[in-house]
């Protein structure tokens, strides 16, 4: 009786099937990410290293005034910088700048997109109208309020406001704070208006409708189902707008020069001056990191809360 002898068994098992796949996916991943790794290479290197350096200087006691003065000196600058009454004050007047001009704009933005949500002679003409102040250079509208509106002598405001014994008002040295909202705000209304009239634009005719025919009037059909509907926009326009105003400098450069003395100085501009004026770079670059903490704790709350937002406007329509 022959023997006949038989072929191992070569197929690959289960687990060494399962290895393959995972490396066949790991490849395919690598292969869809690698023509992204040259702009992520690029973001980091402009990014990520003088933010590095920056973390580097605010460790050391450096002033530019006196030479040889550079020495490590570990958080020494933070613990000045959180002690500093100027830099305080200047905090305090960025989150005064960045929430009222917010706030003010995006209420005046509302309004106006619900005024183009509606059809009228003209609608396109008054829509790019709305528009133009949002493309105007920051240090354009800076001078345009400071020279031909809040000027003493030949302004706007003043003329306007002459019958009512307010046409002498020097609004920018008495009221510095205030002129350099107002013009953020008329800056900043044309992109408030454009996030929320895309909102209204998205929102279903039949819910409006249905409000409507359950006799909602007007007020109610705003506050009940519009407002709601807006709220993730709403919220985008807030983070949008807070991330930009905060680091705003030349408004502030060119309108007040951060005063008198710092009265309306924001974190920005007295950085500016305490690195380019003072020369002192240990403790501008600490002011420098910790702005930076402080945005991104603020924008991760934010986006957090947009987050939040998304998922359960998801879960209320699935």
């Amino acid at each position: 009786m022959s023997a006949i002898a038989t072929a191992p068994d070569r197929r690959p098992s289960q687990a060494e099937q399962a290895r393959q796949a995972r490396r066949a996916e790991r490849a395919r991943g690598w292969a869809r990410r690698a023509p992204l790794l040259p702009a992520l290479i690029f973001t980091i290197l402009v990014t990520q290293l003088p933010f590095l350096f920056t973390i580097f200087y605010s460790l050391q006691s450096w002033n530019l005034l006196r030479p040889g003065s550079r020495q490590f000196n570990g958080l020494a600058n933070y613990a000045a910088v959180l002690t500093d009454s100027q830099f305080l004050g200047a905090a305090l007047n960025t989150v005064v700048i960045t929430a009222s001009c917010v706030l003010i704009a995006m209420a005046v933005g509302i309004g106006l997109a619900m005024l183009l949500d509606r059809a009228f002679l003209g609608r396109g003409v008054v829509r790019t109208m709305l528009i133009t102040p949002f493309l105007v250079i920051p240090v354009a509208t800076a001078l345009l309020w400071k020279t031909n509106m809040f000027d003493p002598v030949f302004g706007l405001v003043g003329f306007v406001l002459t019958p009512f014994g307010l046409g002498d008002v020097n609004w920018v040295s008495q009221f510095p704070v205030a002129s350099v909202v107002t013009a953020l705000v008329w800056q900043w209304s044309p992109f408030m208006m454009l996030l929320i009239l895309a909102g209204l634009q998205s929102q279903g005719r039949d819910v409006i409708e249905a409000g409507q025919v359950d006799g909602a009037n007007k007020w109610q059909m705003f506050t009940d189902v519009t407002l709601p509907h807006l709220r993730r926009y709403i919220e985008l326009g807030v983070l949008l707008g807070s991330i930009y105003v905060v680091n705003t400098f030349d408004t502030i450069y060119m309108m007040t020069q951060g005063g008198p003395g710092t009265a309306s100085s924001n974190l920005p501009f007295y950085i500016y001056q305490r690195t380019f004026l003072g020369f002192d770079i240990g403790q501008s670059a600490a002011m420098g990191v910790i702005v930076v903490a402080g945005t991104i704790v603020v924008a991760m709350l934010a986006l957090r809360l947009i987050f939040r937002t998304f998922m359960s406007d998801q879960e209320a329509t699935s």
